[in-house]
């Protein structure tokens, strides 16, 4: 059975006054049925956790650089966040691959350098609206699924993030039958890969203008185990909802 997630991305929102908002939400959720991540910017890791210890929330990093140590001026590698308390690592999302350059060989190699510092990747994947429109989805979220995700991942290491990135803090959503098309195929694709004991018990989020009043037909949908939240997350008031309609799936 795989166990629920609610993960929030605060993006490049928060200072220290943001983590009382981490705080509550520890104070709202202290015994939840579902596992919570907070991935505030790297400036307030330590102190969140800090702020959260032995809570129902977990707290990650944004991103790591694919090299475990070196001359990278302003990165932070994978074991930083470790050394910090941060248990995951989103890596691959959509703003950095479209801010960054960030290549599927790029976004491989920063899950495995989390993967090495024993945190666990959360691998983002998602078509743009034109790709969408053009009917390339599956095509592109095939490759990207190929390409970025190492091999000898398992449940404990990997999380998938499904993001359409005309979805992503626009207040547009894809139909429920189209969450659901994307879901069930990369399901079917991390089977034919990893076989049914690892295939079958990664999770798979689904990010995208998820809100409150959304969630909870969206945790209806099969092989949706969650969901990467961006803004919805940055106020306790906003992902205490998010979290609530996901234990209401259970």
């Amino acid at each position: 059975m795989r166990r629920k997630l609610a993960a929030g991305n605060w993006k490049m929102n928060g200072t220290s006054a943001a983590l009382a908002e981490l705080a509550e939400l520890a104070r709202r959720h202290p015994d939840a049925a579902v596992d919570i991540l907070v991935c505030p910017p790297a400036t307030l890791i330590d102190r969140a956790v800090r702020v959260v210890p032995d809570s129902a929330i977990a707290i990650g990093g944004q991103d790591c650089h694919a090299s475990d140590a070196g001359a990278h001026t302003g990165d932070v590698s994978a074991a930083m966040l470790t050394d910090a308390g941060a248990r995951y690592a989103i890596v691959g999302h959509s703003e950095r691959r479209q801010d960054h350059g960030e290549s599927n060989v790029d976004v491989r190699a920063k899950a495995e350098a989390a993967m090495r510092a024993g945190l666990t990747a959360i691998v983002c994947l998602g078509e743009s609206l034109a790709q969408r429109e053009a009917g390339e989805t599956l095509d592109v979220i095939a490759a990207q699924l190929n390409g970025s995700v190492p091999d000898g991942a398992t449940a404990e290491t990997l999380v998938i993030a499904y993001e359409p990135i005309w979805a992503i803090g626009t207040g547009r959503v894809p139909t429920i039958s189209q969450i659901a098309e994307v879901h069930d195929f990369i399901r079917s694709e991390l089977l034919q890969r990893f076989g049914p004991d690892v295939g079958q018990t990664i999770r798979l989020l689904y990010g995208g203008s998820v809100k409150p009043e959304n969630a909870g037909e969206i945790f209806a949908v099969a092989d949706v185990d969650g969901a990467l939240v961006g803004g919805a997350s940055l106020k306790a008031a906003d992902f205490s909802p998010i979290i609530t309609a996901l234990e209401a799936s259970l």
